[in-house]
Order: structure tokens, then C-alpha cells, then sequence
């Protein structure tokens, strides 16, 4: 579990010195999310070090076994419906308490394809995330995610684009 640690320190954590990755199964083919996700990635390159990387779709197994190759060495969080729900804020405080701990130079979003991850793959990161109790298409979590992350971005730098 990660801890929150002080208030008044978590705004001015950078963000920044990390670098965040999300690795998804298969390229997005769907016209919407292709155009969410290209909108969200320029918007957070304002923010810092994001990228993405994309693993070839399979099995729930062998594209489990590429996201924790590919995530290597890094802080992992999975997303999947059985994971922790956070609010915005909350996951902004998480994001902020990592950024501070100084020792995480590489975080790791994991979104597997459209079976899910294997057991070994929650079971090896550190974080397994919901962002919904829902059930949705990878490609759709895939955008939920990059629009979350810029949510956050903008929270952090006092953008009015968060609203609670």
C-alpha cells in the first residue's frame, strides 16, 4: 500500500521526475479511441516524461508475459476491475507520495488485452488499479487512463480543468 505522506509536501512533488509509461495490448483500432489517445498523450507532453508502448495482442498469458517484460525494473500498476478504486484526488496524492519517495524513476501502467491479466501479473506489481467497477474495453481503458492522468496534471498545476 502506498502511503500519503505529508499534505503539504504532496503539491509540490514533481511529477516530473519520474518518467510514466503505459503499455497496453494492440494498438488502438477503434477511431474514437485512436483519437483520444493521441489527443491525451500531446496534452500530458506539456507535463513531463509520458509515453506509451504497445505490446502484441495474444492470450491473456503470453500478452501478461510481455507487459512484465516490457515493465522490467519499473514500478508496475495494472489496470483491472478488481483492483483498488481511488478518486481523482486520491490517485493524484498516490502519484505525488511515489514522485516523493525519490526512488521510483520509471512507473508503469500495465493495460492487458481483452481477457485480461494472468493471476502472476497482479501478483507481481505493486498496484492494481480499477477505474471502474464496470467492465470495459481495453481501448476504452486505455483513454480513461491518459484522460485521468492529464486530470491529474492539470489538478496539480491549478488548472481549472478539475472539478469536484
Amino acid at each position: 500500500m502506498i502511503e500519503v505522506g505529508d499534505s503539504d509536501a504532496i503539491g509540490q512533488a514533481s511529477l516530473t521526475l519520474m518518467k510514466i509509461q503505459i503499455i497496453a495490448a494492440g494498438r488502438p483500432a477503434l477511431a474514437y479511441a485512436k483519437l483520444g489517445v493521441d489527443e491525451y498523450l500531446k496534452r500530458l507532453g506539456r507535463y513531463g516524461a509520458y509515453g506509451m508502448e504497445v505490446v502484441k495482442s495474444g492470450t491473456r498469458e503470453e500478452v501478461s508475459a510481455r507487459l512484465l517484460e516490457r515493465s522490467r525494473g519499473s514500478f508496475r500498476i495494472a489496470l483491472d476491475e478488481r483492483g483498488e478504486m481511488l478518486s481523482t484526488r486520491i490517485f493524484a496524492e498516490r502519484l505525488d507520495a511515489l514522485a516523493l519517495c525519490g526512488e521510483i524513476k520509471l512507473l508503469s501502467f500495465l493495460i492487458g488485452g481483452s481477457d485480461g491479466h494472468s493471476v502472476e501479473l497482479r501478483e507481481s506489481c505493486e498496484m492494481v488499479l480499477s477505474l471502474s467497477p464496470l467492465t470495459m474495453q481495453h481501448e476504452l481503458a486505455l483513454v480513461v487512463l491518459l484522460e485521468q492522468l492529464y486530470r491529474v496534471e492539470t489538478l496539480r498545476s491549478g488548472s481549472p480543468y478539475h472539478r469536484d
